[in-house]
């Protein structure tokens, strides 16, 4: 089993929902390192996905980071043996899913509302038209085992409306892990490498449950103080009031490197090979 403690010379969360152009107020991206509070990378920029993708490679050039996406690696595999049953010319594994969503998508920014909208539409709910949203409402393994620790995830990769939907954020990310493939480890679908950087999938309710908090958006300064000491990190002192973007991150990334104390971090006990190929997991489900 890997620990992580030594590895890495800081964990990076990158709330990635709030890209440029969405309603969401912005992407925001904390690192914490050593034993130092957890800090925002440049909170005044407005980050494109693009310039995320650039930023992060030079990052991870830079110095062994690990690096966090909220966003789910690959839509639901196990569950009909299929990302999208009854679709000809689709790939079976996550690698060349992105790829094919990469390729099937003319969107700027790495946006995918093509692919979502008309080259695969009767996949994604957008609303009562198209029927039972739960019909179309499936998740992983990795996302049945955190609710059955009692994690709540409820937002699916084929839910395409409202503001807890994911399917714009997600497979927009898979568009930029098409990117960063063959360049950084990309966790599970590549092997954690004896040094260097790699990127996982995260998710911040983990590591607000983690410190003792019942895994609800954080919205005061003081709350984001309870969720870092919760988490044995020194507080964040930010001289203004974070946005819940801002708070995710910041707590995720402190809730990453606790995390590195556990040598089960990279071996959860649901994780297997046909897994990691295909569905990927969540850093943080154990």
């Amino acid at each position: 089993m890997v620990t992580l403690i030594d590895m890495f010379a800081a964990f990076v969360a990158i709330d990635w929902s709030g890209a440029k152009g969405s309603r969401h107020k912005g992407i925001a991206i904390a690192e914490a390192r050593g034993s130092e509070p957890p800090r925002l990378i440049e909170p005044g920029q407005i980050w494109s996905r693009t310039s995320v993708l650039e930023w992060l490679l030079e990052r991870a050039a830079a110095e062994p980071t690990l690096f966090g996406f909220d966003f789910s690696f690959a839509p639901p595999f196990t569950e009909r043996g299929a990302y999208l049953p009854g679709e000809p010319g689709v790939p079976t594994h996550a690698k060349s899913f992105w790829a094919y969503v990469d390729g099937k998508s003319d969107d700027e920014d790495l946006g995918v509302a093509s692919f979502l909208e008309q080259v695969h539409r009767r996949h994604f709910y957008f609303g009562i038209a198209d029927g039972v949203k739960a019909d179309f409402v499936r998740f992983r393994t990795c996302d049945r085992e955190l609710n059955a620790q009692g994690g709540r995830k409820s937002a699916s990769a084929y839910d395409a409306i409202g503001a807890a939907q994911v399917a714009k954020a997600s497979f927009a990310g898979m568009r930029l892990l098409h990117r960063l493939d063959g360049k950084i480890a990309i966790w599970p679908m590549d092997p954690l490498l004896e040094s260097g950087s790699a990127v996982v999938e995260i998710y911040t309710r983990i590591y607000l449950r983690r410190a003792g908090l019942s895994g609800s958006k954080l919205r005061r300064e003081a709350e984001l103080e309870a969720a870092l000491a919760g988490l044995g990190s020194p507080s964040a002192p930010l001289g203004f009031t974070p946005n819940d973007h801002q708070t995710d991150a910041l707590v995720t990334a402190a809730g990453m490197r606790a995390l590195a104390a556990d040598p089960a971090a990279f071996a959860p006990p649901g994780l297997t090979p046909d897994i990691a190929r295909t569905e990927g997991w969540t850093f943080g489900v154990l």
